[in-house]
């Protein structure tokens, strides 16, 4: 079977499966995020916190719930890897030294699991588990119970109350991400990734030498890692290492992992707000949107362009050969569409125009479909500016799902938008003005640029991968980019609840001749129009700068 062929039927299969599950598990997920039922161990974790299950939150308390939960969590992660060395199950590694610390303990919590260290020489198997794999889980949880909550601005009616961040938080562990994950490590463990608390072992390599191999409870952690969109390798090489990730088929289920509830939850969505095409018509638009990147990206990396690459009818620098050319670039669309940031291939690698197609992926806001939760409320956000647009040009006050959209709701959405590609431009604009920044870069010119382009798209956006030409591990990077993790995922947070909770408060204004219709197909076009021209007008300078300027030369 040709090499395009084959990458038909791996693409083909994902998207018949994504849609077989989309309805089951977006119907799951309404479930447990509107029943008033509380599980007995539930209970338990809400007595040990100290809250009322019952008791609803305003936007501002549930966004100071975000931040205060977000907080502790930063400090309880940093304190386990400085503190390593004296615990158990540690290996004889050291404490992790301050400044990847931090930068490791802002990037999981955020949910971009972005790696300044090779995991299998700097953490032991307490930190990797009680600190890394907890983090997978709970930040993903943070992303689905904040989408609830802006779900319920749009649902609700004449109230500020939008659910109770605890339940959310505890519920989207136990009812959603726990089970699944459970599932999968078990998958990934038949497909041979590796799962034990073994030491180091110590063998011989055909060239005389030794090597230390380190094992570990390395299937339980990257399930969690592709389903909760975090991205982060329990080894250096990512998905690209046989312990993580075998072969071809334990390829598919990883992405599989990656894009099941993100295109799951605008079912939920739909359900909740009482109108099921709603739904429908926002996984349309993120459908779309990702098909074009995924049939993109493996039209550069098929493309061929250049001696080397036409002697063997793909670019296959940087690809792993037990997957090939279809499976990474797939793999490389899917972890960039979403907040994962895993890689099984070395993006650095790619052609110019397929790099050129992952940072896009990224500034798009990852919304097509988007990490877990964070990809739908982006994506009802922009929604919502879609229909502002559309209601300026027929003159008409616009609407979505029955709630105005005035002067503060556009402000919010519109500081919403901004905030990411102000972080990656200046941060970029920084790290090029400076010469101990540049000495960082591997590469000069066009490609060098697009390392750092890369690396602030990356960190603003939680993604987490990386161009592997730049050396990040250094003081400045670990800081910048730690202060751009946390700045891209809390402030979108806190505008996203702020302008859910003007939502909530309003009266429903009734459907008239006026009202532009938000579950049509011209919707979906405009939505899908509206995000690409944004990112081309605001990114396009800095990408005709690296990726394109490298392309055409």
């Amino acid at each position: 079977m040709g090499a395009t062929a084959a990458g038909i039927l791996f693409i083909g299969s994902l998207i018949l499966v994504l849609a077989a599950v989309h309805v089951p598990l977006g119907d799951h997920m309404y479930r447990t995020f509107t029943s008033t039922r509380h599980w007995r161990a539930e209970r338990l974790i809400y007595r040990i916190v100290g809250v009322d299950p019952d008791a609803e939150q305003v936007w501002s308390v549930y966004a100071r719930s975000v931040l205060a939960f977000s907080a502790v969590s930063v400090l309880a992660l940093y304190g386990l890897q400085r503190l390593q060395s004296h615990l158990m199950l540690s290996l004889g590694f050291g404490g992790v030294e301050p400044d990847i610390a931090w930068n490791t303990a802002i990037s999981f919590v955020t949910n971009t699991n972005w790696q300044a260290y090779s995991g299998e020489s700097a953490m032991g198997h307490l930190a990797q588990m009680a600190g890394l794999a907890v983090q997978n889980f709970v930040s993903a949880a943070v992303g689905i119970a904040v989408a609830m909550a802006f779900v319920r601005g749009l649902a609700r009616r004449r109230t500020g109350e939008l659910g109770n961040f605890w339940v959310d938080l505890t519920r989207a562990v136990t009812r959603v991400l726990l089970p699944i994950a459970a599932v999968a490590a078990i998958a990934l463990v038949a497909g041979g990734a590796i799962q034990n608390f073994a030491d180091p072992h110590t063998v011989g390599t055909l060239t005389g030498g030794e090597q230390t191999i380190t094992g570990g409870p390395v299937a339980s952690q990257e399930a969690i890692k592709e389903l909760g969109t975090n991205g982060g390798g329990f080894y250096n090489a990512n998905s690209a290492h046989p312990f993580e990730n075998p072969t071809s088929w334990t390829n598919w289920i990883e992405i599989l992992l990656i894009l099941l509830i993100p295109f799951s939850l605008p079912r939920t969505f739909g359900r909740m707000v009482g109108d099921r095409r709603q739904g429908g018509a926002i996984v349309a638009v993120m459908a779309a949107l990702a098909l074009i990147s995924v049939v993109a990206l493996n039209a550069a990396q098929l493309a061929h362009h250049g001696t080397v690459p036409e002697s063997v009818t793909a670019a296959s620098e940087g690809t792993e050969a037990r997957f090939g050319i279809s499976n990474s670039a797939t793999f490389a669309a899917a972890t960039t569409l979403t907040s994962t940031g895993a890689v099984d291939s070395f993006h650095d690698s790619y052609t110019s125009l397929g790099g050129a197609v992952t940072m896009l992926n990224m500034m798009v806001g990852e919304v097509a479909p988007g990490g877990v939760g964070s990809g739908l409320y982006g994506m009802l956000i922009l929604a919502i500016i879609t229909v502002f647009a559309a209601g300026l040009m027929v003159g008409r006050t616009p609407e979505y799902l029955g709630k105005r959209i005035g002067a503060r709701e556009i402000k919010l959405a519109s500081m919403y938008f901004l905030v990411t590609p102000m972080i990656v431009l200046v941060g970029t604009g920084i790290a090029m003005a400076f010469e101990t920044p540049r000495e960082s870069m591997l590469n000069s010119g066009p490609h060098g640029l697009s390392e750092v382009l890369y690396a602030f798209t990356s960190a603003a956006n939680n993604n987490g991968s990386a161009f592997g030409g730049l050396t990040a591990a250094t003081t400045f990077y670990d800081v910048a980019l730690g202060l751009a993790m946390a700045f891209g995922r809390f402030l979108p947070i806190v505008l996203a609840l702020a302008l859910a909770g003007s939502l909530a408060r309003q009266t429903p204004v009734p459907v008239s001749a006026g009202t532009l219709p938000t579950h049509r197909p011209q919707f979906v076009g405009m939505v899908a129009g509206v995000t690409l021209i944004l990112v081309a007008l605001t990114f396009f300078p800095a990408l005709a700068l690296g990726p394109l300027a490298e392309g055409i030369h």
